[in-house]
């Protein structure tokens, strides 16, 4: 299946360049870890900074390695046998959202309740912590690669990828950042999980074929 082939090779070469994930966990690590070094110890306010903290170090590593999604496929000419493939183009976009999901949001969600315990969130916001970023990540995901297809090929396209980017998720990152905070007020957790779901979905109905119609208008 085209499918599963492209969304294989790409999780080939990621492992033949295991520093690049490493340079996203890390800048994820280090962004978060600053803030409690830099409050200080003051364990109420941590905890109320702590939900916006996490999900926007998560946004802004998750977008850290997007510049290279399609611009390596462009430089050695892979993108022209995706454009002339007999399979649909949207396909191999959704592979390579995919596969970048896989090795940044799936990660950061793992890593992100243990960074977490550092401002001194419970378990259950720790465990909302998780599932949020679960669940919003792919949406995450799609839109920077739909950013990352505008700006294929553009000079200085890191700066303009976020600069796309970054307005696009900013629904999921409040609805992210308030389901942890609800949280602390014993209200249910789901009606943003859901919300999140929602986002993601409409995302996968939508950005694959926004995403395609860039890289065949980058091709020509």
């Amino acid at each position: 299946m085209a499918f599963a082939a492209l969304f294989l090779r790409d999780l080939r070469l990621v492992w033949r360049r295991p520093g690049d994930v490493a340079v996203v966990l890390a800048f994820f690590v280090v962004a978060t870890v600053l803030f409690p070094l830099g409050i200080g110890p003051e364990s109420n306010l941590l905890a109320r900074i702590a939900a916006g903290v996490l999900w926007a170090a998560a946004l802004f590593a998750s977008l850290l390695s997007l510049d290279r999604l399609f611009a390596a496929d462009h430089e050695d000419g892979a993108l022209d046998l995706m454009l002339l493939a007999p399979w649909p183009l949207e396909l191999a976009v959704l592979a390579k959202c995919a596969a970048h999901w896989m090795v940044t949001g799936l990660p950061l969600a793992v890593l992100a309740p243990l960074l977490g315990v550092a401002f001194g969130l419970d378990a259950e916001s720790l465990a909302a912590l998780a599932l949020t970023l679960l669940v919003g990540t792919p949406a995450l995901s799609l839109i920077g690669g739909l950013a990352a297809a505008l700006t294929l090929g553009a000079r200085r396209s890191g700066a303009l990828l976020a600069l796309l980017a970054l307005p696009l998720c900013v629904p999921t990152l409040i609805f992210g950042a308030s389901a942890i905070e609800v949280t602390a007020t014993g209200e249910s957790v789901w009606v943003h999980v859901a919300i999140l779901g929602a986002l993601a979905l409409v995302s996968l109905a939508t950005l694959p074929w926004a995403i395609a119609a860039a890289l065949r208008q980058a091709g020509e």
